[in-house]
């Protein structure tokens, strides 16, 4: 190893994913192990993601991490299980341009600065530690040429957050829950990329960016030691709805795949509440959002409109096509518009061609929409939801090049 002092940098961007047949509890605790096989859809980086800076220096003398501008402890088991699986599979680096020759035995004794950003809010119910741990280990991975392919690093992310697994991939992605007893099998395969099915639009109505009251993590091991339901569902009804998922997926269609995750969605909650003590994820806006979506849907005769819902209130929907996402952005601002004081620009964001597509250009069009007509006595809900984000299926993980882009300093390794 080269002793001049050098900092050796990656920076890489990873989605975030939203499970449409659901990942709830494990079979083992320490591996992140499920107890059923689990299907989702990867969201377009541009609108959700996580980016994460990791450098090498022999100057730094400890492994730090900065989430969100913050510093956090990385003495968690989670971190430190992702941190060695990685460096032992890291390989000889040599960069002749900044003199930097790094040995593979070289890892063991060089520290890592980690710093990671995510676009969107942490621990509220979108799938933040999922896109976090993806990260972390796609980053460390390019950092150390670690040779191993994105499936056998999902087995790792899995290690960190087990939704990881499915970020390290784009469109629609299986989790398979493996039969190892040490997880080796236990890693994630794309169905399909982002193009296969790219007419689905995705708007997620977040109803509250709060951190939720029970962790996804308490919630698990609550419900797996507690809940029948849970056991029912793991081994007699998951694996046939993988099935008919995966035939929905491959064949585009969107009445069997719109039924199988409202389904799913709804299950999921009801292991929740058959969890004791029960656990509330949805509150009173999140159903009011199932029921908009339930009516129109059965006026229509056909679905036009998927929901679901995570650990949390935010609503995932997911809509047939464009014609069918205007006017679901139509229906939704009519129930829930803006606070008053709201700008319409902050209030929808993402893709925002959408709104255009919807003739909504300010809150005075808002104001204009009419009532859907098969909701009698649509009451309209001001404030109810904090904000909408519109997108789509997208990619996976990717890094990104361009310098101005990374989270640490290139001189000090420390953040900008």
């Amino acid at each position: 190893m080269a002793e001049k002092t050098w900092v050796r940098m990656v920076t890489a961007q990873t989605p975030t994913n939203i499970a449409v047949i659901k990942y709830w509890g494990k079979r083992d605790e320490t591996l992140i192990l499920p107890v059923n096989d689990s299907i989702s859809v990867t969201l377009d980086p541009a609108h959700l993601c996580t980016i994460t800076t990791v450098a090498v220096s022999p100057s730094f003398d400890q492994d730090r991490m900065w989430l969100n501008g913050k510093e956090i402890s990385l003495s968690g088991g989670r971190y430190q299980n992702c941190l060695r699986e990685i460096r032992a599979r890291a390989c000889e680096v040599e960069d002749k341009e900044k003199g930097i020759k790094i040995a593979k035995n070289d890892w063991e004794k060089l520290h890592v600065h980690v710093a990671s950003y995510n676009n969107f809010p942490t621990a509220a119910g979108l799938a933040s530690s999922a896109a976090g741990f993806a990260c972390l280990v796609f980053a460390l991975a390019k950092l150390m040429k670690a040779k191993e392919d994105n499936s056998e690093l999902s087995a790792i992310a899995r290690q960190g957050s087990g939704s990881a697994c499915r970020s390290l991939f784009g469109g629609f992605v299986k989790w398979i829950m493996g039969k190892a007893e040490d997880g080796s099998d236990s890693l994630a395969v794309q169905l399909v990329d982002e193009k296969h099915w790219d007419e689905l639009v995705i708007i997620i109505a977040v109803v509250s960016s709060r951190q939720k009251e029970t962790s996804s993590t308490t919630g698990m091991r609550d419900s797996v030691e507690t809940s029948l339901l849970l056991q029912h569902r793991a081994k007699e009804v998951v694996p046939k709805r993988i099935k008919q998922m995966e035939e929905a997926i491959k064949n585009r269609d969107f009445g069997s795949f719109a039924q199988l995750t409202c389904a799913d969605s709804n299950q999921f909650h009801a292991v929740c509440l058959d969890t004791c003590p029960p656990i509330f994820y949805m509150n009173d806006t999140s159903h009011r959002i199932i029921s908009c979506v339930e009516k129109w849907n059965c006026s229509e005769g056909t679905p036009q409109v998927a929901y679901t819902f995570d650990a949390g209130p935010n609503a995932v929907l997911i809509a047939h096509n464009r014609k069918a996402a205007t006017q679901l952005i139509q229906k939704l601002l009519f129930c829930f518009p803006p606070s008053s004081d709201a700008d319409l620009n902050s209030y929808v964001i993402g893709d925002k061609s959408i709104l255009k597509d919807a003739g909504v250009e300010d809150i005075k069009d808002v104001e204009a929409l009419p009532p859907p007509p098969e909701i009698k006595g649509a009451q309209r809900c001001k404030g109810d939801v904090s904000y909408f984000i519109c997108t789509k299926p997208g990619r996976g993980p990717g890094l990104l090049f361009d310098e101005s882009l990374a989270l640490l300093h290139p001189e000090t390794g420390l953040p900008k």
